[in-house]
Order: structure tokens, then sequence, then C-alpha cells
């Protein structure tokens, strides 16, 4: 069996909380509590979850902007974090596409010297190859080669975005994480991005982890998907699987959540998820989702539901709940 390009192994991330003279740490916050992830070449994960469950942390944690609290992140069977003589040649092996793509672009410089300055930092072209390599990415995400001297401003915001993603690969990368790639944009531009993104994965045999509140985004782009609540995978599995076999009761409520309109034209009920997230700051023994779950009993609140395979799942199909054999 293969080894996946990409292992997360119960990988926790905490925030302290200090306060008193000596900023003491009182507290931390459970931010990434015990994450187990795994990611073959050319694979899409999709990661969703409401605000604040852990996506974009977990996001850092492999990006290595973060060093994990406890766990291991292993790249191609290297952890990410371990001091070595190739830290810098491993860490471009995974790129990133922020959410805006405005402010995740320098105002001050053109788009050549942008898609110029990963090559000087990684020493990965001559002086007489960047022009010819900055115009190959430029043109490979449909831009016209005759704006590279023009400025960020000077684009749209689907434009804008394209010229993150080709930054993004023009190394050459493992892995690309997607923080939210198209919710800054219009619908539109989105559908373009997405099939570009497609294309470029089946080219250079890419493998994508896409962050995304928008299950369908996540549903025309993903393979598999993992559900996030306050830092915990709560189910994992193919996309298929997931959908239409759906297991955890978090997971129901936010498909349920999905606007969906009929052939008559009205909309479906959408049944919002009742109570308030909890604090992750040392959160409560048990089940995280249980002061919000409709079948929750005693045992949720005290013995904490392991990520496992049920009878109702396949092989791959994961779910950390007590009672969804019932």
């Amino acid at each position: 069996m293969n080894t996946p390009m990409l292992q997360l192994k119960e990988v926790k991330k905490y925030f302290p909380i200090r306060s008193g003279f000596w900023q003491r740490t009182e507290k931390n916050v459970h931010a990434v509590d015990g994450v187990d992830l795994s990611v073959n070449r050319g694979d899409i994960l999709g990661i969703v979850g409401e605000t604040g469950c852990g996506k974009s942390t977990l996001a850092q944690l492999i990006m290595g902007i973060y060093a994990p609290t406890a766990g291991r992140i292993l790249l191609n069977g290297k952890d990410i974090n371990e001091k070595s003589k190739d830290l810098l040649a491993m860490k471009r092996k995974v790129q990133i596409v922020f959410q805006d793509p405005f402010w995740s672009l320098n105002p001050r410089k053109r788009i050549r010297k942008i898609l110029e300055e990963p090559f000087k930092v990684h020493h990965m072209a001559d002086q007489n190859r960047l022009k010819e390599k900055t115009k190959e990415l430029f043109e490979m995400v449909g831009l016209s080669a005759n704006r590279l001297d023009s400025y960020p401003h000077e684009f749209a915001g689907g434009e804008r975005q394209l010229i993150g993603i080709a930054r993004a690969i023009a190394l050459q990368p493992d892995l690309v994480l997607l923080d939210e790639p198209t919710s800054a944009i219009d619908t539109f531009s989105q559908a373009g991005i997405l099939n570009l993104l497609i294309e470029l994965r089946d080219r250079f045999n890419l493998s994508y982890i896409l962050i995304s509140h928008d299950l369908s985004v996540i549903h025309f782009l993903c393979d598999r998907i993992a559900v996030m609540y306050l830092g915990k995978i709560v189910e994992s599995g193919l996309i298929k699987d997931v959908f239409e076999k759906t297991l955890h009761p978090y997971t129901r409520a936010l498909l349920a959540a999905i606007p969906v309109i009929d052939a008559s034209g009205e909309v479906r009920p959408i049944y919002p998820i009742e109570g308030e997230i909890p604090s992750a700051i040392d959160p409560a023994p048990g089940c995280r989702f249980a002061g919000r779950c409709p079948m929750a009993q005693n045992i949720c609140r005290t013995d904490e539901p392991r990520l496992r395979m049920t009878d109702q799942s396949g092989d791959q199909h994961l779910v950390a709940c007590h009672f969804t054999e019932r």
C-alpha cells in the first residue's frame, strides 16, 4: 500500500491564555484537538465546519506557520517541523491560495515581480528564464501576458484569484491549500476557477485541501470530505458516502442548512442548528456536539466518541458518534 503524501497523526494546537504579572498559562484554547488525516497524491480533500471550528488553524499547521502542540505532520514521510537542511525545499512543496484575492497580493508590486518572487526565494530559475517562466504561468491560468506589468488593483476579483493560483503552482508543489478560494468573487468567476483547479490537478498531479463553508463547492470539486466541529473531525469519507449516507447529527444539520429551490419555485425550509457553539477553552468531557444534538444521552456528556467505522459505513467512511447504529 502506498504511503499517503500528507499524514496528520493526532495533531493538536493549543493557544495559551496567560494572566497575572508573570504571564502564567491559566487555560488553553483547544483550536485543533487530536486530528488524524491523510491525503494521497492527486486527492482533493474538503474540510468544512462552522466558523471557529479550527479549519484555518489546521491549514496553518500544514503550512508550517504554527508548530503543533502535539502530534506529527508528515509530508512524503518527513516531519515538516523537524529541523533539516532540506526544510526550505520541503516547504516549497506546500503552497496556499488565500481567501481574499486582493490583500494576498502586494499592491505596490507589479504582477511580474509577484510571480518572480517564489523563483528568487527558492533559487529555482536564473534571470534569463524568469520572464519566460512568469509568462508561461500567466497564460496557463488564462490571462494575457501583456498585462504582466500591471498592478493588482488593475485586475477584477476573479482575475486576482487566478494570479494567486499562478503564484501557488509556480514551484510545482505537491500540495496546494485552498482557503475559501471562491468566497470573495462572483458566481461566474467561481465556475471558471473551479474548472481551472481541476485542469491543473490533472495536468500536474496536484493534491488539494479545500477549506470552505460552501458545501456545493465541496461537492463539485472534492473526492473526500472531513467535517470539523470545535477542533475535531466528527465525520469523514468519500463525498458520495458522506452526502448520501450522512451519519453524524452535525453533518446532517449542515446539509439541512443548504437552501434548496424545488421545481415549483418554493424554497425548502432551513433547519438551523439550535444552541450556541461551546467554548474551545478547556472544553467539557464527552462529545463536543452534545449540548446541541437532538440525539444526545448521558453517555454523550461523559465519554468522548472516537472516530471509527460503523456497520452502516464503508471502509473510508468514519464517524465520531455513539448512536450512529441505532
